[in-house]
């Protein structure tokens, strides 16, 4: 049985399931609310949103609303988010845009806190951590387990690979390949993100030749092509060896520069 505050106001046409919807609480139409959904205090949902079971709206959190786009000519987009997120106060995640694909999708068990944004046309893995502040531009693609520091910024169009940290105030205008650790304006990347690594259970020999896999793509002063095909011959029966590599060839906007030691 879904708890409406009496004070909230959910329009006839939204789609929810057995909610909580807390005071002055907005939920537009064309919004859907799956199971145990809460929307906090003064929130406000609207626009083709989707919301998955277990998601929580915390206080003046604003979901769906049109992309800050320009070029959008206001048609109908959608903001796509998954099951089990935790979306602070004043959190804010936008629609797709009509210039891009038109659709914004966030996945699972992430946490936004306070002030964070995901812009439009946004691809957010699951299991991301987004600090106080921290904010992704349009098209801009994250891994699963990404975590961006307070106050990070990550540039239209850049992806963050999977496993990778941005620290407090990192601002990235190219890749951040997976697996790494990025700090500064602009950012640089200082090594692997071998704390992250552990707590996700990567085994040890995984660690190590990805370890190697950095030495040779990163510091050892070969030309790009050149360190990508020894680190192939050398690593490329490990996984997460591969995924960097490939991260690295699909780059658009180029990859961070290696700065320092972790």
């Amino acid at each position: 049985m879904s708890r409406i505050h009496e004070t909230a106001i959910v329009d006839p046409a939204a789609e929810i399931g057995d909610v909580a919807i807390g005071p002055y609480a907005v939920v537009g139409p064309g919004v859907k609310l799956a199971d145990a959904v809460v929307i906090e205090a003064h929130s406000v949902v609207q626009g083709a949103t989707s919301i998955g079971s277990g998601t929580r709206v915390g206080p003046h959190a604003v979901l769906g609303c049109p992309p800050q786009d320009r070029k959008h000519d206001g048609s109908d987009t959608r903001l796509e988010i998954g099951a089990d997120n935790v979306f602070r106060e004043f959190t804010t995640a936008h629609r797709g845009s009509s210039s891009g694909r038109g659709l914004t999708r966030i996945g699972d068990r992430n946490y936004f806190m306070a002030n964070s944004h995901v812009a439009h046309d946004c691809e957010v893995g699951s299991d991301c951590m987004f600090a106080n502040s921290a904010a992704i531009g349009g098209h801009v693609t994250l891994g699963d387990r990404v975590i961006l520091g307070g106050l990070a910024a990550v540039h239209q169009h850049a992806r963050i690979g999977r496993l990778a940290m941005v620290g407090g105030g990192g601002m990235c205008a190219q890749d951040v390949p997976p697996f790494t650790l990025a700090q500064g304006d602009r950012a640089r990347l200082f090594g692997l993100n071998v704390t992250g690594l552990r707590r996700a259970g990567l085994d040890t020999a995984v660690i190590s030749a990805l370890k190697a896999a950095w030495r040779t793509l990163f510091t050892s002063g070969l030309p790009a092509r050149h360190a990508v095909a020894r680190v192939r011959e050398e690593l490329g029966e490990v996984p997460e060896v591969l995924e960097m590599v490939r991260f690295l060839e699909t780059s658009e906007r180029g990859v961070c520069r290696a700065g320092g030691r972790s």
